[in-house]
């Protein structure tokens, strides 16, 4: 949900119309099929989803509930009706808006990097995107939302029920994922600024700005001035 909330943000931000942006999830266990169905169900056009065994393509965009009830069914993703197969490796290299690598790690390489077509990837497995990648990327204008950052629902979250925890209160599901949009919002907002700040893409001003933050702290705490 985190992820979502990013890259809805951004979406915004790129003029990305749900209707109109296709999505590729490389990944279909606990993390992409779940962005994959919230995306979906925000009206994003998902065109492509894979498993560790195939992958699914429909230009028009693939009905993701009755794809999870299918894989649930069948325990594969191959003959989905209405859709046709693709390796993984094509599924990243499909000319969509957005990429969402949601499987594995080093999944775009100095291999494959030139052959990306995305206009945004979203990183939502554990560093999917090699550093010597990941200046393909930049050279090639693509926007990368670094893991750190996409991921970083989970963690916040897992705040969340440790305040609860310590107050012995204890908040709806509404007001955990509108407190959660906020959070995820914010930091888009905030390291985007830092991007346009120093000219720097994004993975960049995520480092920037967690240095920053720990100078503060520093400083508050009297130990710089």
């Amino acid at each position: 949900m985190g992820g979502a909330y990013v890259l809805h943000e951004l979406a915004d931000i790129f003029d990305m119309k749900p209707g109109k942006t296709s999505i590729a999830v490389q990944g279909f266990g606990n993390v992409g099929m779940n962005i994959a169905r919230i995306l979906h169900e925000w009206g994003y056009k998902v065109a492509a989803v894979s498993d560790s065994k195939s992958g699914i393509y429909n230009k028009n965009g693939l009905n993701i509930k009755n794809v999870i009830q299918y894989k649930n069914k069948t325990g594969k993703l191959s003959k989905f009706k209405g859709s046709k197969e693709i390796s993984n490796e094509a599924l990243l290299e499909l000319k969509t808006d957005v990429l969402v690598p949601a499987a594995l790690e080093d999944q775009i390489t100095k291999k494959n990097a030139d052959k990306i077509k995305a206009k945004l990837v979203l990183e939502m497995a554990n560093r999917p995107i090699t550093p010597e990648a990941d200046d393909v990327l930049l050279d090639k204008n693509i926007f990368v939302v670094p893991d750190i950052l996409a991921n970083a629902g989970g963690v916040v979250v897992s705040y969340f029920e440790w305040v609860q925890n310590s107050m012995n209160f204890y908040w709806s599901e509404k007001e955990v994922l509108d407190k959660l949009k906020t959070y995820m919002t914010d930091a888009v907002k905030e390291l985007s600024k830092v991007c346009t700040d120093f000219k720097c893409d994004m993975r960049k001003s995520l480092y920037i700005n967690a240095v920053k933050k720990i100078l503060e702290a520093e400083r508050l705490r009297g130990n710089l001035k």
